[in-house]
């Protein structure tokens, strides 16, 4: 059964030899065209040659830089929001976003501008010299997580 099939009419078409003379239908310029590029042997034009113009790769901007997998990126408060916004009192990150002061989910870090006369004990990620003397001096406490 297997030795007797085949394949249907059509399906397997005979492979064109070209540039076998002129009676042949394909010869002399073998399916190429007349002069230019594509006839000449060796015909094959690099990936990105666009002719002699200069290659679209090369005509973007040589864009540099790096992006740091493991930045962390902070959302400032300054101890004046705290001062304006909130009573005296406990904070942490949670309590800040809950009061609005942190709106991201970022971490947090306490910066000094502006002026803290109440006590807060708070604790963020990340504060600068500055804000945990200015907290302290309104005899508060800094805790950095």
């Amino acid at each position: 059964m297997l030795h007797s099939l085949k394949a249907a009419p059509g399906s397997r078409k005979a492979r064109k030899r070209v540039g076998r003379g002129s009676s042949s239908g394909t010869g002399t310029t073998a399916g190429r065209g007349t002069k230019g590029q594509q006839a000449r042997t060796g015909k094959g034009r690099r990936f990105g040659f666009e002719g002699g113009q200069t290659p679209l790769v090369r005509r973007q901007p040589k864009l540099g830089g790096f992006r740091n997998p493991n930045s962390v990126s902070h959302e400032v408060v300054n101890v004046g929001d705290l001062e304006k916004h909130l009573d005296a009192g406990t904070y942490d990150v949670d309590a800040l976003r809950a009061s609005k002061l942190v709106r991201t989910g970022k971490q947090v870090k306490l910066l000094s501008r502006g002026e803290v006369k109440k006590k807060f004990d708070i604790t963020v990620n990340a504060a600068s010299k500055a804000a945990v003397a200015a907290i302290e001096k309104a005899g508060g406490k800094v805790t950095l997580m």
